[in-house]
């Protein structure tokens, strides 16, 4: 009901089935879903799958329905930091996961690593980096920790943790150690530009997106909006989306520009000025002179043919250093 009513029947570059455990569904409910939209033919469509959640026959039937990408939540390749995160999986069933994936026939596979976890060490990450690196995956995530209120870590914290210093350390690892992919975002690793993955790129340059399901965010021409997050109201149908408010024209903009400089920044590529001067008519040198002096000083921003990028060292700061841009 909400895909017919949102979706207008262009043809889509990219679909993503996640943002919890898709592989849920059947292989019938996933064909319904994809019945509904028309694609381009060189789309994207990638599913999230979590290892112990699906068999090859899965995979197969997920292959010939036209899903070409697979995002597999490993985490990580040491067993007791999975039974330590209570995962389901242990080490050998998601390389077992990935191993089916292969045989299944997709040629782009990425998986999602943690580092900043419970008890891992930079030797236990080093073994995961060393094991991720000789996968036949085309794309890594990285993710450090991040403990929410109301988590189960946050209620009870652990005593193991890694500090910000080792997390750090841990970060500049993964990018020395994976050298068969090349980093272009900041959580990011492709093998190459071809398996960049597009769905998230089109979020980091500010591109527009339909959003379906319980509480799902998107990005229409009215702008950012969240669907209903009631379950029940949901489910009977109340379809609604709450969009951004903003008290006036000049506050929207001065987020809309915050935004386009904060998603930027995320890139290797970094900031376009131009594109910036462009669209917000106004001139990024000379707003921004003062963080941007600072930091290429400091080593975690330097220039490029087209404008700004942070560095390696500026990546391990960015929330602070971002902070001052917006």
């Amino acid at each position: 009901m909400e895909i017919k009513k949102k979706y207008k029947g262009e043809k889509l570059k990219t679909l993503y089935f996640g943002g919890g455990t898709p592989s849920i569904l059947t292989i019938s409910q996933v064909a319904t879903i994809l019945k509904n939209f028309n694609f381009a033919p060189d789309a994207e469509i990638t599913f999230e799958v979590n290892p112990k959640t699906v068999d090859l026959a899965y995979l197969k039937e997920l292959r010939s329905l036209g899903v070409n990408r697979l995002s597999i939540g490993a985490q990580s390749f040491d067993d007791e930091i999975l039974e330590c995160i209570e995962r389901m999986h242990n080490a050998s069933c998601a390389l077992e996961t990935i191993r089916m994936a292969k045989s299944a026939g997709f040629n782009n596979i990425s998986i999602d690593l943690m580092y900043g976890l419970p008890g891992q060490t930079i030797d236990i990450w080093a073994k995961t980096l060393d094991i991720a690196n000789g996968l036949p995956v085309q794309h890594i995530s990285l993710y450090g920790l991040k403990i929410d209120s109301g988590s189960k870590f946050y209620k009870n914290m652990p005593k193991n943790l890694p500090t910000l210093d080792t997390q750090a350390d841990m970060y500049e690892l993964a990018i020395e150690k994976l050298t068969n992919f090349k980093q272009y975002e900041i959580s990011n690793f492709a093998i190459s530009e071809e398996f960049q993955g597009k769905h998230n790129l089109n979020y980091w340059n500010l591109g527009k997106y339909y959003a379906f399901g319980l509480g799902a965010s998107g990005f229409s021409e009215f702008g950012r909006y969240q669907n209903q997050q009631n379950l029940n109201a949901y489910c009977n149908l109340e379809i609604k989306a709450d969009y951004e408010e903003f008290e006036s024209k000049d506050e929207e903009e001065q987020i809309r520009l915050d935004e386009a400089i904060m998603l930027a920044f995320r890139l290797v590529s970094g900031v376009d000025k131009n594109k910036i001067n462009s669209e917000f008519n106004i001139d990024f040198d000379k707003k921004y002179a003062q963080p941007l002096e600072k930091y290429i000083e400091t080593g975690h921003i330097e220039k490029t043919q087209k404008g700004y990028k942070l560095t390696t060292k500026g990546f391990l700061l960015s929330n602070d250093i971002l902070s001052e841009f917006i």
